[in-house]
């Protein structure tokens, strides 16, 4: 992730005011809420992965917590700016508060939803197989993004070198502008998350890899400053609590039926079948209580380091604080 200039304090407020979307269906009952505190979280896209959050508050479980959640698009790394000067207080691009870290910047993560990348590379249909990219262009997202990254790591794995073997293109962090780019002609192949990656099959499009089984490590969640976590650590442990019971909603048989209702309102789906498809996709990398393995996080660090250029190793628990999710694990009868 390259780093950016930070802007001023009244800056930041206008960017972050001009990019601020209620997602639907969350700002109606908010407004009612008058005893319940604002919260502000940063996310990168909307991508279906961030779906426990969405539950969370469909369900009430942030409202039961005191909490009013109001959710920011925001691009990765402005997001951790804004979190350390205090105008939004957290960063659900994890990978942008590792970025933040691993540069020694005073964030943490504080939880993980999902444990590997809910993206796929589809290709031109005259390309079959991912050594046929040699030459070839693939959009990934922001400079240091999740898919940039993930588009190197894919590539590596293929015996292609990003840069010399095939040119990753920045095509911003929504996936609805890389299939975009695919479509246009631009690019051979495309990082797609869902639903994008369903509908480009349906097209003729070929899936050459799914990312998930070729990089394992952990997306989604959300991070805060080290002054917030001194600060508000009845907040924190919340809002951890809150997208938890998100998360056993999902999991738990019984809610199906609603899981699927909340996805179809959220995304605007009309077609059942088409949100059952992406609930299943969804259910390939979501963690069932958060718990991610210590070496994914690695994986995710070192590779924040090598994008910064940072020589200084960094551990897990320099970057992960995992008290509060611990804590409410214990509290909803999930401890390991």
């Amino acid at each position: 992730m390259s780093m950016i200039q930070t802007p001023t304090a009244t800056r930041l407020l206008l960017i972050l005011w001009a990019c601020i979307f209620f997602l639907a269906g969350l700002s109606p009952g908010s407004l009612a809420q008058t005893q319940a505190k604002k919260i502000r979280m940063g996310i990168p896209s909307t991508n279906v992965s961030f779906l426990p959050m969405f539950v969370a508050h469909h369900k009430g479980f942030y409202r039961e917590e005191g909490i009013d959640l109001e959710l920011i698009l925001v691009a990765a790394n402005l997001a951790s700016t804004a979190v350390l000067t205090g105008d939004i207080d957290y960063n659900a691009a994890v990978t942008g508060v590792i970025g933040a870290a691993v540069r020694g910047r005073p964030m943490k993560v504080l939880i993980f939803t999902v444990d590997r990348p809910l993206l796929f590379l589809i290709s031109k249909k005259e390309i079959k197989e991912p050594r046929q990219l040699r030459g070839k262009k693939v959009a990934g997202s922001s400079p240091g993004g999740s898919a940039t990254l993930l588009a190197h790591q894919a590539l590596r794995h293929f015996g292609l070198e990003p840069g010399r073997d095939v040119s990753v293109l920045p095509a911003g962090g929504a996936a609805a502008a890389r299939f975009a780019a695919l479509e246009s002609g631009v690019v051979d192949a495309s990082l797609l998350s869902v639903p994008e990656n369903i509908i480009a099959m349906e097209k003729g499009y070929n899936e050459l890899i799914f990312l998930g089984d070729v990089v394992q490590f952990p997306q989604n969640g959300f991070g805060a400053s080290e002054k917030k976590i001194r600060e508000s650590p009845d907040e924190i442990l919340k809002m951890i609590r809150a997208t938890l019971r998100g998360l056993q909603f999902i999991w738990d048989k019984n809610n199906h039926e609603a899981v699927l209702d909340i996805l179809m309102k959220q995304w605007r789906v009309n077609d059942r079948k088409m949100a059952g498809e992406m609930l299943r996709h969804l259910m390939r990398v979501l963690t069932r209580d958060a718990y991610v393995k210590p070496e994914s996080v690695q994986v995710l660090i070192d590779l924040q380091r090598e994008n910064a250029k940072v020589t200084k190793l960094v551990t897990v628990s320099e970057v992960f604080d995992y008290s509060f999710l611990d804590k409410a694990r214990k509290e909803l009868g999930l401890a390991r």
